[in-house]
């Protein structure tokens, strides 16, 4: 994944970068539907002939859109653990950081986050993009880990749970941060607070899935 995210930027030319970028923020803030090529091309500087030279038409150009910001975020925040793979309960927590990081970035590395979401409460047949490329490897990488920490196959029922409701904890945060901010009289949720959630969640999920396990164990007893 990694060396097909770095050469799906790298093989952008410097025309072709500059849409992306410039489509990136108006269809993150306007969504698909919404979003104008004239718009994208004003941002980016081009003319609109350029889109089509480029891109095709209008959903091809979202279409790679959704690919770039993905290959920006996962080149930003990989799936993959350097250095010594470490233990599981390591693994989970690197994956739950790089997770949160992906989506609370403050800057263009959160981009993707927010094609993302307007996907997931506007769909267009750019979320088969995101799943293929995004989401499909990122359950393949948290499956393994969860796996082995409840010694089941990665594609067992209960690992696929686990790993659901693991995203689903995150994603909370992300998407209920106007009703957590008011319920906790805050402005909004800093770097710490994010550190402090990506513990939460690590601790709270290692100790459900622990929990579990050690029920299927005393019921074969």
């Amino acid at each position: 994944m990694a060396k097909e995210t770095n050469g799906y930027i790298a093989k952008q030319g410097e025309t072709q970068r500059r849409i992306l970028e410039a489509a990136g923020k108006v269809f993150s803030e306007r969504g698909f539907r919404n979003a104008t090529v004239r718009e994208i091309c004003g941002e980016a500087g081009v003319n609109i002939a350029a889109i089509n030279y480029h891109f095709g038409d209008k959903k091809g150009l979202y279409h790679d859109t959704l690919k770039y910001w993905q290959a920006v975020a996962f080149e930003k925040y990989p799936l993959a653990r350097p250095g010594p793979a470490g233990s599981s309960e390591e693994r989970l927590e690197w994956f739950i950081r790089q997770f949160m990081n992906r989506i609370f970035d403050k800057g263009k590395g959160s981009r993707f986050g927010k094609l993302v979401a307007r996907e997931l409460f506007d769909p267009t047949d750019g979320l088969d993009v995101v799943v293929e490329r995004a989401m499909k490897p990122t359950m393949l990488s948290l499956s393994a880990i969860v796996g082995e920490i409840l010694d089941k196959k990665p594609d067992d029922d209960e690992v696929r749970l686990c790993c659901m409701s693991i995203v689903g904890q995150a994603f909370y945060f992300f998407y209920a941060q106007p009703v957590i901010t008011r319920l906790l009289r805050k402005t909004g949720l800093k770097t710490s607070d994010v550190e402090s959630v990506v513990d939460h969640i690590t601790r709270f999920s290692l100790a459900a899935m622990k929990a579990r396990k050690m029920t299927r164990k005393n019921v074969k007893r």
